[in-house]
């Protein structure tokens, strides 16, 4: 069902139905304003981690924290009324073990409203999604370049290049598929292997930097408007809005100055008097 044809908030079983099905749009949403709009077109929005770099200038996603993804999730569950909203679980609050991820995950989902969270990592964190399912969260996801694996990738790569690699790939996508994740995001992968996987689980792929052939998409949003510096090669840019907040922000300093702004109608002044005797 296309997302403007919806009432209802969606669900991740109505995500996980899609496989196969009418593409998936995704987007990243961090405050209630975006959110709004991104409301009208999307099937779920993601409050990443992304937002470490792209709401406040840090240099990768790793310093995030599990309060400012409460924070700008609580903004995007009120900004919202029927896209899914998916929320980060940041670095360092559930790879210690299942259940250090399901309080973080209870936490996050009770504060915010949410309902899914979204967790980096392959068959290595396959116990965990399986443990937090079996508790009632729902689970998206996230293989391929995991940006909060950075360190130890030696940097944002393209994964998949050298062929004989992925069968490893494969492998996460289906073991995370088989303990209960309702989909999985696939970045940065090559081409082929993006369509590859797509075709052998049984869940939807997401993809960012990856294929068509996914069962759906996702970009940060700021990107796609064009108010990132600095994009990856997979992002179209899909408006300028960083040119138009210049040129805006340039007419009312130059009006600020000329003092020309305020003008009378944008200024309150006194009430007119009324005559003596009427």
């Amino acid at each position: 069902m296309s997302a403007h044809a919806q009432s209802r908030r969606l669900t991740a079983v109505d995500i996980a139905n899609r496989k196969g099905g009418e593409p998936i749009v995704s987007l990243t949403a961090y405050h209630a304003h975006t959110a709004r709009l991104v409301d009208r077109h999307a099937d779920f929005m993601l409050v990443g981690d992304s937002l470490g770099m792209v709401m406040h200038g840090l240099e990768s996603t790793v310093p995030v924290t599990v309060e400012m993804m409460i924070l700008h999730g609580q903004s995007v569950v009120r900004g919202s009324e029927r896209a899914l909203v998916v929320v980060d679980l940041p670095f360092g609050s559930y790879e210690e073990s299942p259940e250090q991820a399901f309080r973080t995950a209870a936490r996050v989902m009770k504060e915010t409203g949410c309902g899914a969270i979204k967790l980096e990592g392959g068959r290595h964190i396959a116990p965990t999604v399986r443990y937090l399912t079996e508790r009632g969260v729902p689970v998206l996801s996230h293989i391929g370049l995991t940006p909060q694996s950075v360190n130890t990738m030696g940097g944002f790569k393209v994964q998949g290049r050298d062929e004989a690699k992925w069968p490893e790939l494969e492998a996460d996508a289906a073991a995370v598929a088989e303990a209960g994740s309702f989909g999985v995001v696939l970045e940065g992968l090559v081409e082929p292997l993006a369509a590859r996987i797509t075709r052998q689980v049984a869940i939807p792929t997401i993809g960012i930097g990856a294929s068509s052939a996914c069962d759906g998409q996702i970009l940060v949003l700021e990107d796609m408007l064009g108010l990132s510096p600095r994009v990856p090669k997979f992002v179209k840019t899909y408006g300028r809005l960083a040119d138009a907040i210049d040129s805006a922000v340039g007419d009312y300093a130059q009006e600020v100055r000329a003092r020309t702004f305020p003008a009378p109608e944008y200024v309150y002044g006194m009430p007119k008097k009324v005559a003596s005797g009427e």
